[in-house]
């Protein structure tokens, strides 16, 4: 089974709870049989590492980052992910 690291970072947790929510929607677009590894991050530093934006979030898949500062459409997380199954560096 494949897995899929994913960082979720806002300082706020309501807007790291509703990109969760679209992560897993999105899982639904998949192939099956992958696995998502999920992490959440309100932490400054850790956001710092990888977006410029603290309060709006931000996504990272697979160590890069796909969205930054705003709140990403189910639309493009469905791609993201389905990028990184096929093994492709997800382009923002």
């Amino acid at each position: 089974m494949q897995t899929l690291h994913i960082k979720i970072l806002s300082i706020r947790s309501a807007e790291r709870y509703v990109v969760r929510r679209l992560v897993l929607v999105a899982e639904l677009d998949t192939r099956p049989g992958v696995d998502l590894e999920i992490a959440e991050s309100g932490d400054p530093t850790e956001i710092g590492r990888y977006a410029t934006a603290l309060v709006q979030p931000s996504l990272v898949i697979e160590g890069r980052t796909v969205c930054n500062g705003r709140m990403p459409a189910r639309a493009e997380v469905a791609a993201w992910l389905r990028q990184a199954v096929e093994g492709e560096p997800p382009r923002p």
